[in-house]
């Protein structure tokens, strides 16, 4: 089997790529395809350059938008994807309970079960986690200044925290073709896998192989609606604020009165007037802990 490596050379987990050279190695899979790239935008292209020259599987060495470009081009290809997670969060490779330990993690590689799973796609990228707008695509560009490369996952509770007091925005939300809500919304928010980091699960009912998306709108203003919002999201219950919307949808067409910041898997996009969303069906297929098969 041909490999490939799709690896964000700035992430430096463990060994780093030494450390991912040497595992591989042991693993047998001594002569892979490799590309590094600075960024992880930078690595479709990358993943594209790898199936034109006859990979069998990439192998994505980063963080959850390292892991997301790669699941952008590899949508529909057929070709299995494999993550050796070194990011800050690291969401998807954890729901999968794929292990941030370079040789174990080379082990589901090369050892592990296949899964068939979606992906969500908005305004034409695929995502496999979340995606949003609003409150947290503003967190996550500020943490993403510079500040989560210091402090890690404390970054997102400094910049949520600055974002409680901004205003919401007038917005219009349909669902599969029909009008679910008018008004106010301070954060809307996608998602595919329903957990974020710290063990909180925003979606109870999301499953990565269902064919649904999970759909939130949060109209929470202020600290005190925020402060309410924030400790049923902590308990598990986010659906039962009354400042929380929630439905599932295989369609969604979101229009805003106003330019508004959007993010997938925590990678913060342009500002935009309109998101469509989708899901696309058994469009990844992922490596897994044979436990998960």
């Amino acid at each position: 089997m041909k490999v490939a490596v799709i690896a964000h050379a700035g992430k430096t987990f463990g060994d780093g790529l030494i450390g991912l050279r040497r595992s591989l190695e042991q693993a047998g899979i001594d002569d892979p395809l490799w590309y590094e790239v600075p960024k992880s935008r930078k690595a479709p292209k990358q993943v594209k350059r790898a199936l034109d020259e006859g990979a069998e599987l990439i192998l994505a060495w980063g963080g959850d938008g390292t892991v997301q470009q790669c699941i952008h081009v590899l949508a529909g290809t057929g070709v299995p994807l494999a993550i050796v997670p070194a990011g800050t969060a690291n969401l998807f490779a954890t729901h999968f309970e794929i292990p941030q330990e370079i040789d174990a993690a080379v082990e589901i590689c090369t050892n592990g079960a296949r899964r068939t799973l979606d992906v969500g796609r908005i305004n034409g990228e695929r995502f496999g986690v979340m995606a949003g707008a609003g409150f947290d695509a503003e967190m996550m560009s500020e943490a993403d200044g510079g500040l989560k490369d210091r402090v890690g996952r404390v970054a997102y509770l400094w910049t949520g925290a600055k974002q409680l007091r901004a205003p919401p925005v007038d917005a219009t939300i349909k669902v599969d073709g029909t009008t679910w809500f008018e008004g106010a919304a301070s954060c809307v928010l996608v998602g595919n896998l329903g957990g974020v980091f710290g063990g909180i699960e925003l979606f109870d009912d999301a499953h990565p192989d269902d064919g649904w998306l999970e759909l939130g709108v949060v109209t929470a203003e202020g600290l005190t609606e925020w402060a309410r919002t924030l400790a049923r999201t902590a308990l598990g219950s986010a659906s039962k604020s009354p400042f929380v919307q929630v439905t599932r949808a295989k369609k969604i067409d979101v229009k805003y009165a106003e330019k508004v910041l959007y993010e997938l898997d925590g990678g913060e996009r342009k500002a935009v007037k309109r998101l469509e969303i989708e899901v696309e069906p058994a469009a990844i297929t992922l490596c897994v802990p044979t436990v998960l098969s």
